[in-house]
């Protein structure tokens, strides 16, 4: 088993305490997002645990718990989401500056194999067009160079939950000839500091640029990082179709991510974040910011 921590909230930054304790206590109790009573009760000891795949914005807090959890017989890597938004988009988030040696930091700790770097999402706008971002990848991509050994990046998704909140931005769907434009400049540069550069659930083919379609979640990979073959795992359904992922339990919770970016999927609602799921955090809950209310079913080992 795969557990991915997660994409729904960012739990280095904020809940590695309460993961921590999870590891330690050997399971997580982890509610249904589309059906509220129903609880999943899963196992998390290092012998049933393939690999944890951890995505972040800022992994910094958590670095003083990554060499216990290493020493408790955990494979895992990092899927850094890393770009070069101001705060109109990213309020939440560290300086870049911090963010870049928090990068360099993680990947001097844990291996440059163990942290992917993620400019996800690519948004366009008038001001933050192709030549704009080309010239803020190739920044970032030569300060992270010989800190990661691959990057993944994706256009932003016109999901409806994001679009109030990023109205006033006049962000634009780009189209295939856009994509392959900016896709190209991104591939240059990573060819030229050695960072292979893939996509993620784009339906696009740019193989012709040296990009291929990649999986954040990807056996390969945790094979490489943990001596062993993973088996028995397809492709994640419950993913869009063009995402290459493969299948994973997911242990974090939506409305829980105060990084408060805009375009964010995960968090449908800022004040009822702040006021609600956030501040149940108890570091000792089997549940992350959560507990239970007594009519649900739970099911899992025992």
């Amino acid at each position: 088993m795969i557990v991915s921590a997660s994409r729904r909230t960012d739990i280095p930054a904020f809940y590695g305490e309460w993961l921590l304790n999870r590891l330690k206590a050997g399971e997580v109790l982890v509610r249904n997002p589309m059906q509220p009573k129903q609880v999943s009760r899963i196992a998390l000891g290092a012998d049933c645990v393939d690999a944890l795949v951890f995505w972040t914005k800022n992994p910094e807090p958590f670095l003083l718990h990554l060499p216990e959890i290493d020493a408790m017989g955990y494979s895992s890597y990092f899927l850094f989401t890393l770009t070069p938004y101001d705060l109109e988009l990213e309020p939440g988030v560290p300086p870049r500056e911090d963010r870049v040696s928090a990068f360099r930091k993680l990947s001097r700790l844990a291996g440059r194999e163990r942290v992917v770097w993620r400019y996800d999402p690519v948004i366009l706008t008038e001001t933050m067009n192709a030549v704009w971002h080309a010239s803020a990848f190739a920044l970032l991509a030569e300060a992270l160079a010989g800190y990661t050994e691959r990057c993944i990046i994706s256009f932003l998704d016109d999901y409806r939950k994001i679009r109030g909140r990023m109205r006033g931005i006049g962000y634009a769907t780009p189209g295939r000839v856009e994509m392959a434009d900016l896709a190209g400049r991104f591939a240059g540069t990573a060819r030229m500091l050695d960072i292979a550069l893939c996509t993620c659930a784009q339906d696009i083919d740019l193989s012709h640029c040296g990009i291929m379609h990649s999986r954040c979640i990807d056996a390969e990979l945790i094979g490489r990082i943990s001596g062993r073959q993973v088996t028995g795992t397809g492709k994640d359904r419950s993913q869009r179709k063009a995402c290459g992922c493969i299948a994973s339990r997911d242990i974090g919770s939506y409305d829980t991510c105060t990084h408060g970016c805009r375009y964010c999927y995960a968090v449908s609602n800022r004040k009822k974040l702040l006021s609600g799921a956030a501040s149940l955090y108890d570091p000792s809950s089997p549940m992350l910011c959560d507990r239970l209310r007594g009519d649900e079913s739970i099911t899992g080992h025992p």
